[in-house]
């Protein structure tokens, strides 16, 4: 939802206090919608990550190729060759990315 989903009353509100549009944005609307934001920033990487994962399904390389050859032959290796590294990526990116949420999001009191 981003800076839409930032309540108009608290944008109406700093307006009233004789702020200007751009002290709205970047002292009221971004901090407030700074989580939403890199919430879906976090999980549209960690889905691309999978969804990269099985782009070789269709030729597209990476690391899918040892899944989808470990499946084919039944070489639970190759398939684990594949799977761990696209796993710890994707787990790595979204505690990276919530780690980084965390940090830029508003203190809650």
């Amino acid at each position: 939802v981003g800076i839409a989903g930032v309540d108009k009353s608290v944008r109406e509100s700093a307006i009233a206090m004789g702020m200007t549009g751009r002290q709205v944005l970047f002292q009221v609307e971004l901090p407030l919608a700074i989580p939403s934001i890199t919430a879906g920033i976090r999980i549209a990487t960690v889905t691309t990550i999978g969804t990269a994962t099985i782009a070789s399904a269709i030729g597209g390389g990476g690391l899918g190729v040892f899944i989808f050859r470990g499946i084919a032959t039944v070489d639970m290796t190759a398939v684990l060759a594949g799977a761990l590294p696209a796993a710890l990526m994707a787990v790595v990116a979204d505690e990276g990315l919530g780690w980084l949420e965390r940090k830029l999001s508003p203190a809650r009191s």
